[in-house]
């Protein structure tokens, strides 16, 4: 079951959420800039400079934390994500990879 935040545990990341998720470029642009930094490193949601609303930046994030792929912890005014590198390499490995391979690929 999904925390409070709608984060699930480890155990409850679905494939079929993961990759729908993943579907929108955008979403696809944030997990990879996640990807290609630190582990661990938090950003906030504005630092991806998304072309769309606000409102959108919220649904894109929200997307994405509810299918397992990023973390969002609150820090004031505004909410940092983290790539849930280890939880997701543990239940597909090699997903974050062909995502980063994605990116240095020709018309990527």
């Amino acid at each position: 079951m999904p925390d409070d935040e709608g984060h699930p545990a480890p155990a409850e990341i679905q494939l079929g959420k993961v990759l729908s998720a993943l579907a929108d470029p955008l979403r696809r642009r944030v997990v990879r800039e996640l990807a290609a930094g630190p582990d661990g490193e938090a950003r906030t949601c504005s630092s991806f400079a998304l072309p769309v609303s606000k409102a959108t930046v919220t649904h894109h994030f929200r997307t994405l934390r509810e299918a397992g792929l990023i973390r969002q912890v609150d820090r004031g005014n505004s909410r940092m994500a983290t790539l849930r590198r280890a939880d997701l390499e543990q239940r597909f490995p090699g997903l974050l990879a062909l995502l980063t391979a994605e990116e240095d690929a020709p018309g990527a």
